[in-house]
């Protein structure tokens, strides 16, 4: 059986199958926020679809992140760190790349089990 969530024309925010939950990329709604604003609005997002669809951030697998600018990785880290459940980080990779949205300063992809 697959789930859908928040499921519209283009794209599902997340889909449940096998008991993996793979998250669409997450961006800010707020883009006149700085990096770290942006990041709490991103992992909030992720924390509120996790928990739609019954997981949790101690149940991250994979986490890939996604910089237009690397100058903005410790401040982004910063906020991560402390969003992190000790001893459950996940494996995660950050790249720079460009973005859909020039305002966006960060967007992040997940995989958790159920």
């Amino acid at each position: 059986m697959i789930q859908r969530i928040e499921t519209g024309p283009r794209m599902s925010e997340a889909v449940v199958h096998n008991g993996v939950v793979y998250l669409a990329g997450q961006v800010a709604e707020d883009t006149s926020a700085d990096i770290a604003g942006q990041t709490w609005q991103v992992l909030e997002q992720i924390d509120a679809l996790l928990s739609s669809a019954g997981s949790g951030r101690d149940r991250i697998l994979r986490a890939e992140i996604f910089l237009p600018d690397m100058s903005d990785f410790s401040a982004m880290n910063a906020v991560w760190e402390r969003w992190v459940v000790p001893g459950h980080a996940p494996a995660r990779a950050t790249v720079q790349a460009a973005l859909a949205d020039p305002g966006w300063k960060l967007e992040i992809v997940i995989t958790a089990a159920v």
